[in-house]
């Protein structure tokens, strides 16, 4: 499993990184086009759907994605939609998260396909959006989500249980702690005390996340910066239930040895497009 763990993510950084650090967005974009088209063909089929529906999917995904890239919606700024779809993060991720497995479940098949093939088409438009903006102020967006992720699992495994006697959502994930969010949040916030001191301390193509926070104050930094953790988790917890509601520990095999597209970009979902809306709708 370790093998097939290292050797899928040798192969997707060959990829990724050389597509992200390319001088124009069109490699990186194609590349994030084609990973988030998959995670649509992937959401059919934890929904049930049939192969040649999911593939369907897939293509409809891909084909939203293209359409917003011919209409130039990537390099438009777009304050009222991030602002749509990071209220409809919030409300959505509180509700499905409180009322658990069984109510999403009941909702029609057709509502939540169309509803997750959007969630998808809108992180590709906000990844591309943010690839636009800079890879200083992209990679800050992802390293968020990373750090947030590595401080979790240290500190869960290192402090689970020994300060809070509740598990964070046991019915939904129960190895994650509430020792595991603060974890993460803590390593969050020294990312961003150290991104900020190289924003102003090296030449980069762009202000970072935490920068652009910062200058709003500090207030609006901590505040931020908290509540694109918290987000982080809520989309991880989400995508756990979406899997326990279908019955299967990954969203499919895709990625020998780390499961499915899903499982790696759960907790990007929201936090792409609420950095966009917290920084004043994106772009140039």
């Amino acid at each position: 499993m370790l093998k097939q763990r290292i050797i899928t993510a040798l192969v997707l950084l060959a990829i990724l990184l050389p597509a992200m650090f390319y001088p124009g967005a069109a490699p990186f974009g194609l590349a994030t086009l084609i990973l988030l088209a998959c995670g649509a063909w992937e959401w059919a089929r934890l929904n049930g759907f049939s192969f040649r529906a999911a593939l369907r999917t897939g293509a409809v995904c891909a084909l939203l994605c293209t359409v917003a890239w011919y209409l130039g919606l990537p390099a438009i700024r777009l304050p009222l939609v991030w602002s749509v779809i990071g209220g409809f993060w919030v409300l959505a991720g509180a509700w499905a998260l409180r009322a658990g497995a069984p109510a999403w479940q009941a909702l029609p098949r057709s509502l939540r396909l169309i509803g997750g093939v959007l969630m998808l088409w809108a992180a590709w438009l906000a990844i591309m959006q943010a690839r636009l903006m800079g890879l200083n102020f992209l990679l800050s967006v992802l390293v968020l989500v990373w750090a947030a992720d590595i401080g979790a699992y240290f500190a869960g495994r290192g402090l689970g249980g020994r300060l809070f006697v509740n598990k964070l959502a046991p019915s939904i994930s129960p190895s994650k702690t509430w020792e595991g969010v603060l974890g993460g949040l803590t390593t969050v916030f020294i990312v961003a005390l150290i991104w900020i001191y190289a924003d102003g301390h090296t030449r980069v193509d762009s202000l970072s996340l935490y920068s652009r926070l910062l200058g709003m104050g500090v207030p609006v930094l901590l505040l931020g910066v908290a509540f694109m953790t918290a987000m982080s988790v809520v989309g991880d917890l989400v995508e756990s239930l979406f899997k326990r509601s279908a019955g299967v520990k990954d969203s499919s095999n895709l990625l020998p040895g780390h499961g499915g597209v899903l499982d790696r970009v759960d907790a990007l979902l929201p936090t792409l497009p609420l950095a966009l809306m917290l920084v004043g709708g994106g772009v140039l």
